[in-house]
C-alpha cells in the first residue's frame, strides 16, 4: 500500500520547538555517554580551514545554547563552495533565498530587496587607492550591467547598484579582470582595509600605511579561515596624514607614534594599538600602552582575529563585535588570549614614550593642497552623498592621468582625491594679469578672491554691488585661453566640465576672505579650478550667474 506523505510544512513555532527538542535530547545522550547512531560522526575532529569555526559553534551548541540563522548557514554549507549556485540563478535571473543572500555577500553582492529586486555589489580596494585605468575601465564594466553610478563609501571603497541577477556573476567577475576584488567584502568577514589616503604624498605623515594595508588585504583573501566570523569586522592604518582615517572606530586600530629614546624600546615609528572600536553601538577603540612594529602588524592583526573566532557570540547578531567580547572577559584577559596565539608578549610603554602626533586638518579632503613632492599638490574632489556618474569617473580618469600621476585615492569622508598635480606660475606680462596681480606659484597657496584669476580659467567678476573693492562670487566667468597652442582643447573636456556649473561657496553677502564659508565646493569648481592652472579654456565666452535666492543657474552671453 501506497502511503501518501505530508505535505504540510511545520511553522516557525514549530520549527523552533522541535529544533530546541532535538538539541537537548542530543546533549543528554552525549552527556550520559550514550552517544548514537551518528555519535561518532559528531564527535569526529573538524578538520581544514572551518575547523576554528565549527568548534566555536559546537561549544556553544554544547552549552544548550541555540546558534543564529547566519551560523547554521554557514554550517550547512561555506558560501565559497556555493558558487556554481551563484551562477545558475544568474542563467535563470532569479532572486536568491535568505540563506543565499546571506551567502553571495562573501562576494560582494547584497540583495536589497524589497526596496529593489537587484544586488547592490562593494568592492574592496586596500587604502582606498586605485589607478586611474581601473577607475576608467569599472566605469565601462558597470555602464551596461548595472546603475551607471558608483557610490564611495565610509570604508574608502565603491559600490554600485541596481544589478539585476542575471548580471551578478557578470559583474564580479569583470571587477577581478579589472585587477580589483569584491571577495569577503560583506556578510561576517573582515571588510576593506583602510589607511592614510594621502600616504606617501602627505607633507605631515609619519609613516605610509600603503605598504601595510595591502599586506593585510591580500592575508585576508589568501586564508580562508579568516572568513565566517562571528560578526563583521574593521582594520584600519593611520599614518598620521593631514586627513583623518577614523581608525578609532575599528575593531583594529592601527595609529602612527614615534617613540623616543630612553624608554627600554628600539626608538623610531611605531603603531599604537586601539581595541574595539565600534560608533554604531557607541563606543571608540581603546588605546593602551602597547606598541606594534609596523612589520609585525599583520601577525598581530592574525592573532586578534583567531581570539575572536574563538570568543565571538554566535547566538546573538546585536552583540557579536569584538566590543562585547572585550567587555565581557575585560582587556586583560583578552590581551593575554591574544599573546597567546601570538607566541609572545606585547611591547609596553608609557605614554610619556610616544611624542605628539600632528593634528589633523578638517578640510584637507576638499581643494588643493601642498603634497611632500616639491611642486606638486592633491586636489580633493566633494562628492555629493559619496555619488559619481560613469560619465564622471572616465572624466576624473582622464584628468588623473593626464594632469596627476595616476592615482585615484578614496576617503573614508565619500570623497576622492587626485594627486600628483603640478602647480604653475603665470607669464609675466600676460594680458589678461590685470592690475599686476601677479597669481600665485601653486594652487595649494591660500589667495584672496580678488586674486583668482588665471589664464584660461576663471575670473571673478565684480559685483554692480560691491563695497570698499570687494569683489563678490554672484558673477563667475571661464577666461578663454590661447586655443591656438593649449595643450588640453576643450572638446577633451568632459560634458560635466564643459557645462562650467559653479556651486556657491561664499558667505552670505562677499567672498571677504575673513568671512566663514559655509558650503564645500562642489566637483565642477574643482575641476574648473584645476583647469584654470592648465590653461584648460571652457567652450564660448558666457557669463554664468548665480542667483542668492534661487539654486537655478542662467546664463548670459556677451563677457
Amino acid at each position: 500500500m501506497k502511503i501518501e506523505t505530508l505535505t504540510i510544512d511545520f511553522t516557525d513555532e514549530q520549527k523552533r520547538y522541535l529544533e530546541g527538542f532535538t538539541t537537548g535530547l542530543q546533549i543528554s545522550r552525549v552527556g550520559r555517554g550514550l552517544g548514537g547512531g551518528n555519535s561518532g560522526k559528531a564527535h569526529a575532529e573538524p578538520s581544514g580551514p572551518e575547523a576554528a569555526h565549527i568548534k566555536a559553534q559546537d561549544k556553544t551548541i554544547s552549552s544548550a545554547r541555540k546558534l543564529v540563522d547566519q551560523e547554521k548557514w554557514k554550517r550547512e554549507e561555506h558560501p565559497f563552495d556555493a558558487y556554481p549556485r551563484l551562477k545558475q540563478q544568474a542563467l535563470d535571473n532569479a532572486p536568491p533565498s535568505p540563506a543565499d543572500n546571506f551567502r553571495w555577500r562573501y562576494y560582494g553582492l547584497f540583495y536589497v530587496a524589497p526596496a529593489q529586486d537587484s544586488y547592490m555589489c562593494r568592492l574592496r580596494i586596500p587604502n582606498g587607492i586605485m589607478k586611474h585605468w581601473q577607475f576608467a575601465g569599472l566605469a565601462d564594466l558597470i555602464e551596461p550591467l548595472c546603475g551607471p553610478f558608483c557610490n564611495v563609501t565610509t570604508r574608502a571603497n565603491l559600490q554600485v547598484r541596481e544589478i539585476p541577477p542575471k548580471h551578478a556573476v557578470a559583474l564580479i567577475e569583470g571587477i577581478q579582470d579589472l585587477g580589483l576584488c569584491s571577495r569577503g567584502s560583506g556578510a561576517d568577514n573582515i571588510r576593506n582595509v583602510t589607511g592614510t589616503p594621502t600616504a606617501g604624498i602627505d607633507p605631515q605623515e609619519i609613516l605610509d600605511t600603503r605598504e601595510y594595508a595591502r599586506e593585510w588585504h591580500y592575508h585576508i583573501l589568501n586564508d580562508r579561515s579568516l572568513t565566517g566570523l562571528p560578526r563583521k569586522f574593521n582594520v584600519a592604518f593611520d599614518g598620521a596624514g593631514k586627513i583623518a582615517v577614523l581608525e578609532d572606530t575599528n575593531d583594529i586600530a592601527f595609529s602612527a607614534v614615534e617613540v623616543k629614546d630612553g624608554f627600554g624600546v628600539e626608538p623610531g615609528v611605531w603603531f599604537r594599538l586601539g581595541l574595539g572600536g565600534i560608533t554604531g553601538h557607541k563606543d571608540f577603540a581603546k588605546y593602551s600602552d602597547i606598541i606594534v612594529k609596523p612589520a609585525d602588524a599583520t601577525k598581530v592583526s592574525d592573532a586578534i582575529v583567531r581570539v575572536f573566532i574563538d570568543t565571538g557570540d554566535r547566538t546573538n547578531r546585536l552583540k557579536a563585535r569584538m566590543k562585547y567580547v572585550i567587555d565581557g572577559i575585560g582587556m586583560e584577559k583578552f590581551l593575554g588570549l591574544v599573546e597567546e596565539k601570538l607566541g609572545r608578549a606585547f611591547t609596553r610603554v608609557p605614554s610619556e614614550a610616544m611624542a605628539r602626533r600632528p593634528a589633523f586638518d578638517r578640510m584637507a579632503h576638499i581643494g588643493v593642497h601642498k603634497q611632500k613632492q616639491e611642486g606638486l599638490n592633491w586636489i580633493g574632489v566633494a562628492l555629493p552623498l559619496g555619488k559619481v556618474t560613469c560619465e564622471q569617473m572616465r572624466g576624473l580618469a582622464k584628468i588623473a592621468q593626464d594632469l596627476g600621476d595616476g592615482d585615484i585615492r578614496l576617503t573614508v569622508w565619500q570623497n576622492l582625491l587626485i594627486s600628483g598635480r603640478a602647480g604653475r606660475q603665470s607669464r609675466p606680462g600676460d594680458s589678461r594679469d590685470r592690475g599686476n596681480r601677479s597669481c600665485d606659484k601653486d594652487l595649494s597657496t591660500p589667495r584672496r578672491p580678488d586674486c583668482l584669476h588665471r589664464p584660461g580659467g576663471l575670473q571673478i567678476r565684480p559685483c554692480r554691488h560691491q563695497a570698499h573693492g570687494r569683489q563678490h562670487r554672484r558673477m563667475v566667468r571661464p577666461a578663454c585661453a590661447d586655443r591656438d597652442t593649449d595643450q588640453y582643447p576643450s572638446h577633451r573636456l568632459p560634458p560635466f566640465l564643459r557645462a562650467a556649473l559653479y556651486q556657491r561657496y561664499r558667505h552670505d553677502r562677499c567672498a571677504h576672505p575673513g568671512r566663514r564659508y559655509r558650503r564645500q565646493p562642489s566637483m565642477a569648481f574643482i575641476f574648473l579650478r584645476a583647469a584654470a592652472s592648465v590653461r584648460m579654456p571652457m567652450s564660448g565666452r558666457k557669463c554664468f550667474t548665480m542667483s542668492r535666492r534661487r539654486t537655478r543657474l542662467s546664463m548670459s552671453s556677451g563677457c
